[in-house]
């Protein structure tokens, strides 16, 4: 499969051509939108945009260089992460979400709790209706939210690129009604320590959120390799 355009039908010319590529082609990536069977041709996406190749090649470069996508013979596309490329991103995340949540909760405003919890809400919704996808946007507002909280910049966005590279992780387990229900208790809890401003609780209830996280995708592989014709059934591919 081949992807021709990843903008939205409308182009805002006020903003950098490529930035507006980078953006789109990112929040799809991290929404699952872009599987790994797709390919990005700069030229195909460029022609069906008006635009030059340009800036759609600058965007795909920058999504390389930050490691949400590789460079094949047939276009650009999503890497295939191994086992060690997840533990290895879970260890980075292990090691500076936790202290980017305590400040969140120092620095979050009314407005951003109210957001995290209308986030919140979501994702109990979709939890009861059994709506992997919808847990999956729920919970990227959520952390979306409170990492804008953060007045470290640059700590805030090396997380999200880490958090981005492992859609994946995302699209695997939260499709899983076990995991649904520890990622909701997982942002409840989360929830809680922000709305009190407890910056301990906040650092150590995302220290426990994300390890769960990884212990959900391994497990997801262990029994995947265990009995392949089951897993293949019950996720429907």
């Amino acid at each position: 499969m081949t992807t021709d355009s990843p903008l939205s039908s409308t182009v805002d010319r006020s903003e950098s051509l490529r930035h507006q590529i980078y953006n789109d082609l990112r929040d799809k990536l991290r929404h699952g939108r872009i599987g790994p069977d797709d390919r990005l041709i700069d030229v195909k996406i460029a022609k069906s945009l008006g635009i030059s190749r340009m800036p759609v090649r600058e965007a795909l470069l920058q999504l390389i260089s930050e490691g949400h996508l590789v460079g094949t013979t047939r276009g650009f596309a999503v890497p295939q992460l191994t086992p060690q490329d997840i533990r290895d991103i879970f260890e980075v995340r292990k090691l500076l979400e936790p202290r980017a949540a305590a400040s969140a909760a120092r620095d979050l405003d009314a407005a951003g709790i109210a957001m995290l919890g209308q986030a919140l809400e979501r994702a109990v919704a979709a939890v009861e209706a059994g709506d992997g996808e919808e847990l999956v946007a729920a919970n990227i507002v959520f952390r979306r939210t409170w990492l804008d909280a953060n007045r470290n910049r640059r700590l805030a966005e090396t997380i999200a690129r880490f958090a981005d590279q492992a859609h994946i992780v995302r699209q695997q387990t939260l499709m899983e009604p076990h995991t649904q229900v520890i990622v909701r208790d997982g942002l409840v809890g989360l929830h809680d320590a922000f709305s009190r401003r407890d910056g301990l609780a906040a650092q150590d209830r995302m220290a426990a959120f994300i390890g769960e996280a990884e212990k959900s995708y391994f497990r997801g592989i262990d029994n995947a390799a265990a009995d392949p014709q089951t897993h293949q059934e019950g996720s429907g591919r």
